[in-house]
């Protein structure tokens, strides 16, 4: 039973890890604009700004996945998950095994695109010429924190009849 507490601890950990990696980067992104502003103003360029700032978008997306999940962000199916009233279990079970299926499969294709663009030694095509594998590790990472995410909650609901997300307002059959 102390292996599933420091289990159960260390996911809620990673999850919020994720969240916080998610918010920093929206920070870079706010930081990444404002310098760009004052370049502006000051007549000097910032080369790649946009491409910087969309990196920074697609991490703090993909790393806050997990975290959102977690916490009942995500659009669920709820109104019709309520109205299957004694088969719920079975209608999240469906819908969390794919939802698991799509995730494992987002993260393992994230990861191999990963790799044969580190391969290839691809670079953008914005004035950055950064090596774009870079910037797709945040997306690989954020797809393996997902996809734990659903494997998570999936075993949380085959083996104790609950998922572990936090109701969000919508679900009010949960709440009670």
């Amino acid at each position: 039973m102390a292996a599933v507490r420091t289990l159960r601890r260390f996911l809620d950990l990673l999850y919020l890890t994720g969240g916080i990696i998610a918010a920093v980067f929206l920070v870079a992104i706010l930081s990444i604009i404002v310098l760009q502003m004052v370049a502006r103003w000051t007549g000097m360029t910032f080369p790649g700004a946009t491409d910087y700032a969309g990196y920074c978008m697609a991490a703090a997306s993909f790393f806050a996945f997990a975290y959102a999940l977690n916490h009942g962000a995500h659009i669920r199916v709820s109104i019709l998950l309520n109205a299957l009233g004694p088969w719920r279990r079975w209608g999240e079970t469906f819908c969390f095994a794919i939802g698991t299926v799509i995730a494992t499969y987002f993260a393992w294709y994230a990861v191999k695109g990963t790799y044969v663009s580190w391969r290839w030694n691809e670079i953008s095509q914005g004035l950055d010429k950064t090596p774009i594998w870079i910037p797709q590790i945040s997306m690989s990472v954020g797809a393996i924190l997902l996809a734990i995410a659903f494997w998570d909650h999936l075993a949380q609901l085959v083996f104790r009849g609950q998922h572990g997300i936090k109701t969000d307002l919508v679900d009010q059959s949960n709440a009670e």
